[in-house]
C-alpha cells in the first residue's frame, strides 16, 4: 500500500506526520511525502522547529491514482497552507472521487473544507474546528478517533496528537483491509 502524506513545506505537526508514516512502514506500506514544493519540508513541536524531512512529489505532479490512500497531518499551518493551494486540493478530492482511504488529525480537516468532502460526514478534529465543520455540513463528534465509512472512501479522524496510537491502529487496519480487498480482485 502506497500512502501520500501531504504537507505543506512548513507547519506540519511533527508527531502527526511521524506516527502515522512509522505505523504505515512497519505495516508493510510505503509512505511518500508530497508538499507544494521541492526539496524539503519543516515540522514543527507545536510552535518550536522540528525536523527537515525530504519531499518525495511534488502535489502539482502526481495525483490520487498513484496512491492508495491519503494521510493529513495537522498542525495549525500546514493545513492553512494547504487549503490555499489548488493544488493541493484537487488532490485531496481526488482520493474521496475515487473512493480511497483518507486520513485525517487535528487540524487538517481544514483542507478537507476547502476540497468540499464533508458535507454528509462525520468526523473529530482538533475542537476549534468544531464550528468550521458543523458549517460545511459535517456532523462533529468528540472522539479520540473516527471512523466514517459514508460516502465513497473511508474517512478516518482523530483530534490531537494524543490520540496517535489510536489513529495509528486504525489507520493500519484500514489501509490492511484495502490491501486484502485488492488481492482478492
Amino acid at each position: 500500500m502506497k500512502a501520500a502524506f501531504l504537507v505543506a513545506p512548513e507547519g506540519a505537526e511533527q508527531r502527526e506526520l511521524t506516527s502515522p508514516w512509522q505505523a504505515v512502514a512497519s505495516a508493510g506500506g510505503e509512505p511518500r511525502l508530497v508538499s507544494t514544493r521541492p526539496g524539503r519540508v519543516r515540522a514543527f513541536e507545536h510552535l518550536d522547529k522540528g525536523d527537515e524531512f525530504p519531499v518525495d512529489a511534488v502535489v502539482s505532479e502526481v495525483s490520487a491514482d498513484d496512491f492508495d490512500a491519503l494521510v493529513l497531518p495537522g498542525g495549525v499551518a500546514n493545513p492553512d497552507f494547504l487549503r490555499t493551494d489548488r493544488d493541493a486540493v484537487a488532490f485531496v478530492r481526488g482520493f474521496f472521487e475515487r473512493g480511497r482511504p483518507v486520513a485525517v488529525i487535528c487540524h487538517g480537516p481544514w483542507t478537507l473544507i476547502e476540497a468540499d468532502v464533508v458535507r454528509g460526514r462525520t468526523l473529530t478534529s482538533w475542537p476549534s474546528l468544531r464550528t468550521d465543520l458543523r458549517n460545511a455540513g459535517a456532523d462533529w463528534v468528540d472522539e479520540e478517533v473516527h471512523v466514517c465509512t459514508r460516502g465513497p472512501s473511508t474517512l478516518i479522524s482523530s483530534r490531537k496528537p494524543d490520540d496517535l496510537a489510536a489513529f495509528d491502529r486504525v489507520l493500519v487496519a484500514e489501509l490492511a483491509a484495502v490491501a486484502d480487498a485488492t488481492a482478492r480482485r
